[in-house]
């Protein structure tokens, strides 16, 4: 007696879309054609609903009109792109407009394509299965960065948040709580630009490091955020693990209180050169390469008793 053969797993979903039109025969056309593909179809005939879908499910990809009334296509799509948590889902235009400058309005409004009226059903099925694959790549690439133990943050050239990851997005409301004014927020991440780097406080003896990584697409810049040990923590454990000699850690104690060279060899009651000779096997075993380094490590310490 053979084993019955295992029920087939069901089909996936492709996915959600949302189809934005204020022409009712086009709503109807694209719907059966989508829901035949197994996509779940979200319906709004302007702006107004397509925020109010936005609103109750993030959708995985859009089919908007360019001209409608009211607000028009491209004015939602900049709203769209303007909001971190809708800002990845692409957005494939449909338009009547096929002049160069409206197409180039588009694309400048984050618009990732554009299909021309009237649509040529499987030219529209076609992209849209193309746009969703590759979002779907690039977003288990982004959140892979959460998996390693990191998040990730993509500025637009205002400074503003354009894309973070779930972990990051966790981080920034521990370290700088619920960002209802962005002030403050955009503040720290341009510090992290200009400087390199920028902390905020977390919970149990942590900071939040924000690291800048450099451009990350066209006109944004990649930050990366990680938690790491509060400064005193750090220095505890970098100097525990430098094993200073008793004589060296009298030096670094006098170079943390500003004291020069020569103020420190008189005070130990040794040369000037012996105190040089010090410094460089400090500097080595704390693998810093300058007095101030050495000094910043020993002050944290100072600062904390």
């Amino acid at each position: 007696m053979t084993d019955a053969a295992p029920a087939p797993a069901p089909a996936a979903v492709p996915g959600v879309v949302l189809v934005v039109d204020d022409a009712p025969e086009t709503l109807r056309m694209l719907c059966d054609a989508l829901a035949q593909e197994g996509y779940t179809v979200l319906v709004a005939r302007d702006a107004t609903e397509a925020l109010q879908r936005f609103e109750l499910a993030v959708p995985d990809a859009v089919l908007l009109d360019a001209v409608m009334p009211g607000e028009h296509g491209f004015a939602l799509c900049r709203r769209l792109k303007a909001e971190p948590s809708w800002a990845h889902v692409p957005v494939i235009f449909m338009t009547g407009l096929s002049e160069t400058e409206q197409i180039v309005e588009g694309f400048a409004a984050g618009g990732v394509d554009y299909v021309v009226k009237p649509l040529k059903i499987p030219e529209v099925l076609a992209r849209l299965a193309t746009h969703l694959r590759n979002a779907h790549v690039s977003r288990l690439a982004r959140e892979a960065v959460d998996v390693a133990g990191l998040g990730v943050l993509l500025l637009d050239r205002q400074g503003r948040i354009a894309w973070r990851s779930p972990q990051a997005m966790r981080w920034l409301q521990q370290a700088l709580g619920p960002q209802d004014d962005e002030s403050a927020l955009r503040a720290w991440l341009q510090q992290a630009v200009q400087q390199g780097e920028a902390l905020a406080p977390l919970a149990e003896g942590q900071q939040l490091q924000a690291r800048y990584l450099g451009p990350g697409g066209p006109g944004e810049v990649m930050v990366l955020l990680r938690p790491v040990a509060a400064a005193a923590d750090a220095a505890h454990k970098r100097l525990s693990g430098a094993a200073l000699t008793p004589r060296e850690t009298e030096v670094l104690s006098w170079l943390a209180k500003g004291k020069t060279n020569r103020d420190i060899a008189d005070i130990l009651g040794m040369s000037p050169r012996t105190v040089n000779k010090h410094l460089e096997h400090i500097f080595e075993k704390l693998g810093v390469e300058t007095r101030t380094a050495a000094a910043a490590i020993a002050s944290s310490l100072l600062q904390e008793g």
